[in-house]
């Protein structure tokens, strides 16, 4: 009532003075309640994607034999290798070097640096028991420790290490790309990267590798992969007793590097199995910060999922760590481990995978590494232990393994993943090129073009119809702001305006939009003008954006420096924001939000023209929008874009050939780099 009146009197007043429409006439949902919630839009992105897991399930349902098993499993492995665009095809010289040694009670630490690939240097610490007492060479078991997400990387997992020696076991650890020494970003004035070393190396570098098709797990499984390498030149080493333990973005490497390596003996994952469709709603509240080699796309609609990855371990033994109060939901453990322990018992291997859970948040805790040792013991013939060793962490400058602590500044032809993702874009440039109209017109196109369009009755819609209500009408002089709610894809919610003067008989229609959604009172110079010139506009919010956008600040764990951003720019940021994880969940679900975006503007024009009786459109928007609406003019039938001097599309390929740091994460295109 109190709207209606302000508008009202705006009207009045502006019949006398002329000014511009107050906010109010630009608004059409009611004010949300700040804080965490389950958005529309989010609500749309997990039943999507229980809907795609539910297609898994059928084709599960249909192993009825370990031939099955291993057909699926065939499937599941073709699927990974393709989401991360292949592995490097020649294992190169590794030409390791031992950089320091370090005398322990009852084992020894050696500082070892090696190449993955020639020029990435990896750094790592190698861990081996000592043979004082046998009189002879022994063989030891090995294990491999990936480092999660550390700002020190392998110097934050030297206890696990440590404890693993203890127990006979030569063990290597390592820092993952963008951690430790491993920094991509390193500014040598300042003495440290310009990005935190958790999470925010990894989503620059791993945003760009989704543009040139692959993504940044590639070169973290392919550092495992090589390490396994290392650890088969040891004298030490029993070859045929090589396993794989690792905690959180270790949980992660470990777990792909297993799926990939069968000659990995036993694998113990902790603190990441779960069921992605559940960490799609807790990501944002709980893990907001970017980290896109965690989020494979196609990982749901592709029908892999976390259970895919535990399935191609079989029949080999796995142990999965979980945390009750992990922001890895344990309900989605649970499932998991259920679905694939039930596979291993059909097929007489039981014994095989094991789960601990304790009743504490994310960390590989004392009782799940107890249970997850015994495991381990039990598959390589050692003696039976109940206990933990007692481990003392060295200083992170004692563990160094280069001279200057980072290995951009210790080897002159060290090079940049920068440098390698620009390679690997290069190098498929080849590969059979795409429109975006192809593009976005490919398998998971929902038809919008064929949607009916009515009259919303208080009841969701179908998924392919659209539902409208009208909510309200605002008049300025001859103007009039018609606001509606358009209902469609089941929940997704998109406001809309219809800007409009009443004498115009020519209808010609534009779409107008701006980076944050529909016009708004600040654009209204901008709308006057296309209304001078005889245009009809319907301008909206895209699904997250504008008046949907979640009324809540993601505040990053891992970089106190984002809590300072005002909420409009930590919305959007790529490092760790509600849109990044918006993005990355759509990924997915395998229709990126870029395309999802140009569904918005197939939405509104079918509207359009099925409610207002519009025509064909022209598209326009504000300088930040001018690269979408340039896709939308390329992609819809009988929309073309309105030339704007100055403004310029932005290229796919010119991030990644120029290593663009940042960009806006709602571009975020799988491959985009490839289109033209």
């Amino acid at each position: 009532m109190l709207l209606c009146f302000m508008l009202v009197v705006w009207t009045a007043v502006n019949a006398l003075c002329g000014s511009t429409p107050p906010p109010e006439a630009f608004s059409v949902l009611p004010v949300a309640q700040s804080g965490p919630q389950i958005t529309p839009y989010l609500q749309y992105q997990t039943e999507l994607a229980w809907r795609e897991d539910g297609q898994r399930m059928k084709v599960w349902d249909g192993i009825r034999t370990e031939q099955d098993l291993r057909r699926v499993q065939n499937e599941i492995r073709q699927k990974l290798l393709t989401m991360l665009g292949g592995l490097p095809t020649t294992r190169t010289p590794l030409h390791p070097r031992v950089t320091g040694h370090i005398a322990m009670g009852g084992f020894h630490i050696e500082k070892l640096i090696f190449e993955s690939l020639p020029g990435l240097y990896v750094t790592a610490l190698l861990y081996v028991p000592d043979n004082h007492n046998s009189g002879e060479d022994k063989k030891h078991p090995a294990v491999l420790v990936p480092a999660g997400h550390a700002e020190n990387g392998k110097a934050h997992y030297q206890a696990l290490c440590q404890r693993l020696v203890q127990r006979g076991y030569v063990v290597i650890s390592w820092d993952p790309v963008g951690q430790g020494e491993r920094s991509q970003f390193w500014d040598a004035k300042a003495g440290k990267s310009r990005y935190n070393r958790i999470c925010a190396e990894h989503a620059v570098l791993g945003n760009l590798a989704y543009l040139a098709g692959t993504n940044l797990a590639r070169w973290e499984i392919w550092d495992g992969l090589r390490a396994f390498d290392y650890l088969l030149t040891r004298p030490e080493v029993d070859p045929e007793r090589i396993s794989i333990t690792g905690t959180s973005g270790g949980g992660f490497q470990a777990m792909h590097i297993a799926a990939l390596e069968p000659r990995i003996k036993v694998a113990a994952v902790s603190c990441y199995i779960t069921s992605l469709p559940m960490r799609m709603h807790n990501r944002i509240f709980k893990d907001p910060d970017s980290d896109p080699e965690q989020d494979l796309y196609g990982m749901i609609s592709n029908g892999v999922d976390h259970a895919g990855l535990l399935l191609l371990v079989y029949p080999r033994p796995v142990f999965v760590a979980a945390a009750t109060l992990d922001f890895f939901p344990i309900e989605g453990t649970h499932r998991t481990f259920r679905e694939v322990s039930k596979l291993y018992s059909r097929f007489g291997h039981a014994d095989r995978i094991a789960m601990a859970e304790g009743y504490h948040g994310h960390q590989y805790s004392d009782e799940n590494q107890e249970a997850a040792f015994e495991f381990l013991d039990h598959f390589h013939q050692l003696p039976e232990r109940h206990a933990l060793d007692p481990a003392k962490d060295l200083d992170e400058k004692a563990v160094q393994c280069t001279h200057t602590g980072q290995v951009m500044l210790d080897f002159k032809d060290a090079r940049s993943l920068l440098d390698l993702i620009r390679d690997y874009y290069t190098g498929h440039q080849t590969r059979p090129i795409q429109s975006i109209r192809q593009l976005y017109l490919g398998s998971n196109y929902p038809g919008i073009a064929t949607w009916s369009t009515n009259k919303y009755d208080g009841v969701a819609p179908a998924e392919h119809d659209i539902a409208w209500e009208s909510a309200g009408s605002s008049r300025f002089e001859d103007i009039s702001i018609d606001r509606y709610v358009v209902h469609h894809s089941r929940n997704v919610v998109m406001p809309l305006l219809h800007i409009h003067r009443t004498a115009n008989q020519s209808h010609r229609w534009l779409l107008w939009f701006s980076k944050d959604g529909k016009a708004r009172m600040n654009d209204w110079p901008e709308i006057t003008k296309y209304l001078d010139a005889g245009l009809d506009i319907v301008t909206f919010d895209f699904r997250g954006l504008g008046e949907t956008r979640m009324p809540y600040e993601a505040v990053s764990e891992d970089d106190p420096s984002l809590a300072q951003l005002d909420f409009d720019r930590a919305y959007v940021n790529p490092l760790s924001s509600v849109l990044a994880d918006y993005v990355y969940n759509s990924l997915l679900t395998g229709r990126p939000y870029f395309l999802q975006m140009i569904e918005d503007a197939e939405i509104a024009v079918r509207f359009s023209r099925l409610k207002l009786h519009a025509g064909d459109f022209s598209v326009a928007s504000d300088e930040e929008g001018f690269t979408l609406a340039h896709a939308i003019a390329r992609t819809l039938p009988a929309v073309k874009q309105i030339p704007q001097p100055g403004a310029q599309i932005m290229k796919w390929s010119d991030l990644v050939i120029q290593g663009r740091e940042q960009w806006p994460i709602q571009y975020l295109l799988p491959g985009g780099a490839y289109i033209h």
